[in-house]
């Protein structure tokens, strides 16, 4: 029953993140930025945040500088709008998958492609 209310909290958590971050933050330095994914601790005092950030590495640096200093207002924001007794630690953490993902339908289409070459 536990484990039913920690991932029920995660989702709404994760929502309500991607919400503040698209439309709330003002910070010139974020970018596109998309939560995939928000991982509790049992006892929801810590939530790992994971999120993919899209443009150059640069571009990549300054979001994540973005992000971190607006981590208070973040998670000001997140108690307003959750009921929690205790709004949880946010930890960001770089989500690869996507790129991950890319990678291999690059690599998927480079050795279809040779194959079509070869007949």
């Amino acid at each position: 029953m536990v484990r039913i209310r920690v991932s029920r909290v995660g989702e709404q958590i994760k929502k309500v993140l991607s919400r503040i971050i698209q439309q709330e933050i003002k910070d010139p330095r974020i970018g596109f930025v998309t939560v995939t994914g928000v991982e509790m601790s049992g006892d929801l005092q810590i939530a790992k945040v994971y999120v993919s950030i899209l443009g150059s590495s640069e571009q990549k640096q300054q979001t994540w500088q973005g992000l971190e200093k607006a981590k208070g207002f973040i998670r000001s924001e997140l108690g307003h709008r959750i009921q929690l007794r205790h709004v949880p630690e946010l930890i960001f953490v770089a989500d690869q998958s996507l790129e991950y993902s890319e990678n291999i339908n690059r690599l998927l289409h480079d050795v279809h492609k040779q194959e079509k070459e070869e007949q």
